[in-house]
C-alpha cells in the first residue's frame, strides 16, 4: 500500500508485533482493534474507507489449551472492528481468514465451497467471523468484504524490510531457519508415519509476498465495486516437512539435526488448495530462501524500515480531499475479481 502511495494508518497491540518493523511513512496507533470508541476516533480523525484486518492468534495448539483467549482475540475483537466500521461507515473489509476452517474435511485438496469442519478453537473462532461478515453484509447491503483463507504462510520480504520476529513462532521454515543460523539446536518432525511420499505431513507453502498481493487484489476488486466473496491464499500444491528440510540443507549447504516425534494431535496428513498461483519472484521467491535472507541480517532496533518517503503535504492534502470530499461521478476501475482468481495469469479451480 505505501509503495503505491496509499494513506496507510496501522492499529496494532504490539503484544507480538514490533513498532520498528512500520514504515515512518505510515501512521501508526497502538491500541487495541476491538476498542470501538479508539476506532471510530482514527477512522473519523484519518478519513478511513477500507479496513485490513489482520489482527489476531494464530497458533492452532495454544488454542486447544487456551480456547478463550482465541474466542476474544479472533471472535470478540471482530465483533467489536465490524461495529465501529458500520457506525463508521467503512463499506470495505478484507479480513485474514485459514484454511484451518476447512479442518477434518475430507478432501486434501479445498475449494472454497469445500465442508468447513474446524477441529480448533482457532479455525473456529475464525469461521465465527466469517459467519458475521456475511451475516453484516447482507444487514447492510453497502457493506462488501474479502475474506481470504491463508494456508501455510512463509518466508520474508524480498528486500529484506521485514519478517517474522516472535521467538515463540511454531511454524516449519521458521524454526528450520533458526536451526540451519544456530539458534536452535535441532528441529523436531512431529509425525513420521503419515501415508505421504516420505511419512511426514504435506502443507501447502505460500510466500509472504505473494499474500500480500492477494491483499492488494482484494482491495481493488472492493474499490471497482466487485461483491464480496471467500478466497483460498495457496499454491495448489505441497512439500513435506522432509522436503522443507532437504530444501533448506541445500540452500545452507549444511546439515540440519533433527528429532523424529509423533504426530500432533487432530494433525491432517496433508492439506493444500484447489487452486494455482504462480511466485511472481521465480526461486527468489522460494520462502525458505526468503526467510533465510531475513534470519541472516542483524536484528536492528529502534529503526523502522524506509520503503518510500511520506508523500508531501499539498500533494497528500489533495488526494486525500479527492478521495473523500468530491463526488465519485467516475466509473470505478476495471479491477474484476480476475485479480484475485488469476493472480500472476495462472488460476485453476476458482480461488487464488
Amino acid at each position: 500500500l505505501l509503495d503505491r502511495v496509499e494513506h496507510v494508518v496501522v492499529l496494532d497491540i504490539l503484544c507480538t508485533g514490533q513498532m520498528s518493523l512500520v514504515s515512518d511513512a505510515a501512521t501508526c496507533s497502538q491500541g487495541d482493534a476491538g476498542d470501538e470508541h479508539l476506532v471510530k476516533r482514527i477512522v473519523a480523525e484519518n478519513h478511513i474507507d477500507s479496513i485490513i484486518h489482520f489482527a489476531g492468534s494464530i497458533v492452532a495448539p495454544e488454542s486447544v489449551s487456551d480456547p478463550l483467549l482465541y474466542y476474544r482475540n479472533n471472535t470478540v475483537v471482530s465483533r467489536a472492528l465490524l461495529a465501529a466500521a458500520i457506525a463508521s461507515n467503512v463499506n470495505r473489509f478484507v479480513f485474514s481468514s485459514t484454511a484451518a476452517v476447512y479442518g477434518a474435511a475430507e478432501d486434501e485438496r479445498v475449494a472454497e465451497d469445500s465442508s468447513l469442519l474446524p477441529i480448533s478453537p482457532y479455525g473456529r473462532s475464525k469461521l465465527m467471523t466469517e459467519w458475521m461478515l456475511q451475516d453484516v453484509a447482507h444487514a447492510y447491503p453497502n457493506f462488501r468484504y474479502v475474506a481470504l483463507r491463508y494456508f501455510n504462510v512463509a518466508g520474508a520480504d524480498l528486500e529484506g524490510r521485514t519478517g517474522q520476529t516472535s521467538q515463540t513462532a511454531t511454524h516449519l521454515i521458521k524454526r528450520a531457519c533458526k536451526v540451519a543460523l544456530g539458534r536452535l539446536p535441532q528441529l523436531d518432525i512431529l509425525g513420521t508415519d503419515y501415508p505421504t511420499l516420505d511419512g511426514t505431513g504435506v502443507r501447502d507453502y505460500i510466500h509472504v509476498s505473494d499474500l500480500a498481493l492477494a491483499h492488494l487484489n482484494a482491495l481493488d476488486a472492493l474499490n471497482a465495486g466487485q461483491p464480496s466473496g471467500v478466497f483460498n491464499c495457496g499454491y495448489g500444491n505441497g512439500f513435506s516437512v522432509r522436503q522443507v528440510v532437504a530444501a533448506m540443507e541445500h540452500i545452507t549447504g549444511c546439515k540440519l539435526p533433527t528429532v523424529e516425534g509423533p504426530r500432533r494431535p487432530g494433525a491432517r496428513r496433508e492439506l493444500h488448495a484447489r487452486s494455482s498461483v504462480r511466485p511472481r519472484g521465480g526461486d527468489d521467491a522460494h520462502p525458505v530462501r526468503g526467510d533465510r535472507e531475513h534470519r541472516r541480517r542483524p536484528a536492528v532496533r529502534g529503526r523502522r524500515p524506509a520503503r518510500r518517503p511520506r508523500p508531501d503535504p499539498p500533494r497528500h492534502e489533495e488526494r486525500r480531499r479527492r478521495r473523500h470530499l468530491e463526488p465519485r461521478l467516475a466509473q470505478p476501475r476495471p479491477v474484476p475479481w480476475e485479480g484475485l482468481q488469476k493472480c500472476h495469469k495462472r488460476s485453476t479451480g476458482g480461488g487464488l
